[in-house]
């Protein structure tokens, strides 16, 4: 029996992660072909693998995924260079935070999907509605994650760059942005996990490419393998991503080894 918080090395982590996976489609299987289930309402695992390759060979779903990929970057992207800097001035600067804290916490709750119909009415239903549903489902959250990060930088770190004759914007580029660098990258890792639920939100209305796009059109016609690879095509996609950002994380700072 494991101890609590107590380590397990890679090699085992890796083990029982896969284990899980192997555990979950042997109960698909189990539900679906024993006929627990309806295969009308949950395909089972083989319909589902092939359902995916006639999208991947035969449906051109190989461009879906690249529309789809490219709108969560976008988005991404544009989230994080408005949002950091804002973040770093709202944790270093009190008036600052004071000032458009009540804001950001407010505009934060606001469901990025309710913001669709009035996109739509806005941008039309092309890319940069697509974007801007990202957009606004990521810019807030990460602007008070690193305003928070930043304002809970070391006191005696501050206090020691000001002793040794620093300016106030010397103390925020060489003091409070390197301190809190690795947390930020943090951030967005896990903001960049929200931003992949957001684009589904913006494809399943008026949008005529992308992963959402064809579960939604699966839907009418009742075909529940095609939905499911979709879906799990996006789990991969986003795994994926999360194991490049940790390893960029890693490079850029190695001594935040988690």
């Amino acid at each position: 029996m494991p101890r609590p918080l107590e380590p397990v090395g890679q090699s085992t982590r890796i083990t029982l992660g896969i284990s899980f996976f192997i555990l979950f489609f042997a109960a698909w299987a189990f539900a679906t072909l024993g006929g627990f289930v309806s295969r009308t309402f949950l395909a089972d695992p083989i319909t589902m693998m092939q359902d995916g390759w006639l999208l991947l060979t035969r449906f051109g779903f190989l461009g879906d995924i690249g529309v789809t990929v490219w709108r969560v970057v976008g988005g991404f992207i544009l989230a994080a260079i408005i949002a950091v800097p804002i973040g770093i001035l709202m944790g270093a600067y009190k008036s600052f935070e004071a000032f458009l804290e009540p804001f950001v916490s407010f505009a934060r709750y606001l469901p990025a999907s309710a913001f669709v119909p009035l996109l739509i009415l806005w941008a039309g239903i092309g890319e940069m509605q697509k974007l801007l549903v990202i957009f606004i489902g990521s810019v807030f959250q990460i602007i008070l994650m690193v305003a928070v990060a930043v304002g809970n930088t070391r006191r005696d770190l501050v206090e020691a760059a000001y002793t040794l004759g620093s300016k106030d914007q010397g103390v925020v580029k060489r003091v409070l942005i390197p301190a809190n660098a690795p947390e930020i990258a943090e951030i967005l890792r896990l903001v960049l996990g929200w931003a992949w639920t957001y684009v589904i939100v913006a494809e399943l209305i008026g949008s005529s490419s992308g992963i959402g796009h064809m579960i939604i059109d699966s839907q009418a016609l009742l075909a529940t393998g095609q939905m499911i690879f979709g879906i799990i095509i996006i789990g991969i996609i986003g795994l994926i991503s999360d194991f490049l950002f940790k390893a960029l994380n890693r490079s850029l700072f190695p001594w935040r080894l988690a």
